[in-house]
């Protein structure tokens, strides 16, 4: 599985990405360094209760859904960058993975935001290497957030101005400022130093936790539907939000090859 592995020490989580790991079980990479660089944060006591995601389904009547389980098509490809936000209670988790029992499709293995998506020049050792350097850069933590500006739902079409994969998702929309705006730019100066140039990015940065996805074709995902699960958790519209972490995800293949 190209998926990353956790280790807690004091304000550093370690996760390592293990491009030699299949299957199900996720294992460490003997020698490398941490993937996973997590700030000093604190924040409501988050339910440790993973058995409770079996009743996610009955919490709201007439959802359209899958009448097979779906997994999600698209491949995608390179290394990416998440920005990871601390929940309250765990709400944002949670919503995912109702969203996902509900609708019957694919859980997002992970609540995130994307800040750099595909990168393909640096391989694994290289990208955990500038991993290291992040607490350098960013000795206060990445820029709090305010609480979120929207709700959206909508379908994505690889080759259109702006998006580089097709799949229909629901997230919630932040806003960006310009010391989110800095931060972004330091990371593609870390990430991209090395090129010949950096690549452009869009701006402003439009950043978004994504809590549900699904294909394209024959999409269930509704913006009315998707209030609803927002709506059983009031936290989710109503709090600002440090950052918890940033970390390094191998995204090649399908999201379930993650």
């Amino acid at each position: 599985m190209n998926m990353i592995e956790e280790n807690a020490m004091d304000c550093l989580l370690g996760q390592y990405i293990d491009e030699h790991c299949t299957g199900e079980q996720l294992r460490p990479v003997e020698g490398l360094v941490p993937g996973r660089i997590e700030s000093d944060v604190s924040s409501d006591e988050e339910s440790e209760d993973d058995d409770c995601y079996s009743l996610f389904g009955a919490e709201i009547e007439d959802v359209r859904r899958h009448v097979l389980p779906q997994s999600l098509a698209w491949k995608f490809h390179g290394l990416t960058l998440w920005v990871e936000l601390e929940e309250f209670d765990n709400d944002i988790t949670t919503t995912i993975h109702s969203m996902a029992a509900s609708h019957n499709i694919e859980v997002i293995p992970k609540s995130h935001m994307t800040a750099i998506y595909g990168m393909t020049h640096l391989s694994v050792d290289g990208a955990l290497s500038k991993m290291k350097q992040l607490h350098r850069l960013f000795p206060k933590g990445w820029p709090k957030f305010d609480r979120p500006v929207g709700i959206v739902t909508d379908l994505a079409v690889a080759g259109r101005p702006g998006q580089v994969c097709s799949i229909a998702w629901a997230e919630l929309t932040l806003s960006s400022n310009e010391d989110h705006e800095e931060a972004l730019d330091k990371l593609y100066e870390l990430f991209y130093g090395e090129e010949d140039s950096i690549p452009n990015r869009h701006r402003p940065w439009k950043p978004h936790n994504s809590i549900a996805y699904d294909n394209p074709e024959k999409n269930v995902l509704s913006l009315g539907e998707t209030f609803k699960f927002i709506s059983k958790r009031p936290t989710l519209l109503t709090k600002e939000r440090r950052v918890e972490a940033l970390s390094l995800w191998d995204t090649n293949g399908t999201m379930s090859e993650w």
